[in-house]
């Protein structure tokens, strides 16, 4: 299947190094292969193809070069701009990697104003129906999606038992694998348990303090934990919504799934789902247009909260809250929207349900709308 930002990617690919990062078997190796014909693969966790990129022996005319987990390898930043300096004429090089490729971000001259970054995610709706062949219904892809994870193995396979299966092993090389790549931590069985503590917590404010307590662990190593498996991919953090940022930052985040499936809870699970196409949708459009957006949830004193707030340039665009089967409008639009009207009159207020057939247009400008349709729109055009 096309990837969704399959063009944007061959576009770039013409003037700069393009690095794709993502979640392990999320598709990162087969979007490259397809980009260009023929290709030089290459991945550094391979012990031949590792002594191919030290002695820079690949063949030079290739018409696509790919790298990956090649931020395993020392300096790998330096060794990259050199072998885009010195290239004549210009080959397209992919860099791809199952970990976050930011440290480059750290360093002073680096790769700066070399390279453009993609966040490939997982599967959802949109790509699904999109970039599909398929000839079941939507309400059955849906069902297939929920039941066999958006992780292109498993969601093709369509088969749930295939996929629990599947979810072992995958878990198990990131556990011990990817964590001792990045990271001496040996504790795995009690990291382990941390995901299991944040799947029964998903949609809650989670507390640092908390989890160190029932793992009996120094609070920074949770802390230390949390930010390995965020830069795996394994989870992300949705922080709460804020106009002074630093305020923001010292209150309580949510973390969610990148593969929702893991959930049990049938509306945590779906409001999990939602927080993944949301997510997908903001990193499409910094990685594809430039602008700045976050995810955030927001909350006021009294416990009045809606599940996420998508902002743009940090201007508030929409409000939604998740519903498994809830059609009347949440109260906490009600206490909520008047606050982010003051600056964003035309702010989307949406209330995204699962179990709904029909889309109501509520008079106080609240849309109602059934999951699917939600999940295939085109977020830019729904949210404008």
């Amino acid at each position: 299947m096309r990837r969704y930002i399959t063009e944007y990617i061959t576009k770039d690919l013409e003037s700069k190094l393009v690095f794709i990062t993502g979640p392990r078997q999320c598709g990162k190796t087969t979007l490259s292969k397809s980009l260009m014909s023929p290709y030089t693969y290459l991945n550094y966790d391979n012990s031949e193809d590792r002594q191919i990129i030290l002695r820079k022996t690949w063949k030079q005319n290739s018409p696509l070069l790919i790298f990956d987990e090649l931020h395993k390898l020392n300096k790998w930043k330096q060794w990259l701009k050199g072998i885009y300096d010195t290239q004549d004429p210009f080959q397209p090089i992919v860099v791809t990697g199952s970990a976050r490729l930011n440290t480059y971000r750290k360093a002073g001259d680096s790769l700066a104003g070399r390279f453009f970054q993609f966040r490939l995610h997982p599967l959802d709706m949109r790509e699904i129906v999109l970039h599909t062949d398929s000839t079941q219904s939507r309400a059955q892809l849906f069902e297939q999606l929920w039941n066999c994870s958006p992780f292109p193995e498993p969601f093709l396979k369509g088969d749930p038992t295939y996929y629990r299966r599947w979810r072992t092993s995958h878990l198990d090389v990131i556990l011990r694998q990817d964590v001792q790549d990045l990271s001496a931590i040996r504790d795995i069985q009690q990291l382990e348990t941390l995901l299991i503590l944040l799947r029964e917590r998903i949609g809650s404010n989670i507390s640092v303090r908390s989890l160190a307590q029932d793992l009996q662990k120094d609070p920074n190593t949770i802390r230390k934990w949390l930010e390995i498996l965020e830069e795996l991919y394994v989870i992300f953090k949705v922080t709460p919504y804020h106009r002074n940022i630093a305020r923001a930052l010292l209150k309580e985040p949510k973390y969610y799934f990148f593969d929702f499936c893991q959930v049990t809870d049938d509306g945590a699970k779906f409001e999990n789902m939602v927080a993944c196409a949301l997510l997908k949708h903001i990193h499409f459009i910094e990685d594809t247009q430039g602008y700045h957006m976050n995810l955030h949830y927001a909350r006021t004193r009294d416990g009045k909260e809606l599940d996420f707030v998508i902002t743009k340039e940090t201007q508030p665009i929409a409000l939604i809250e998740v519903k498994l089967s809830d059609d009347i409008p949440s109260s906490s639009f009600k206490t909520l929207s008047p606050f982010f009207k003051k600056t964003t009159p035309a702010i989307k207020c949406i209330q995204v349900v699962k179990n709904l057939t029909h889309r109501q247009d509520w008079p106080s400008d609240i849309t109602v709308i059934p999951a699917i349709e939600f999940l295939t729109s085109d977020l830019t055009e729904l949210l404008k």
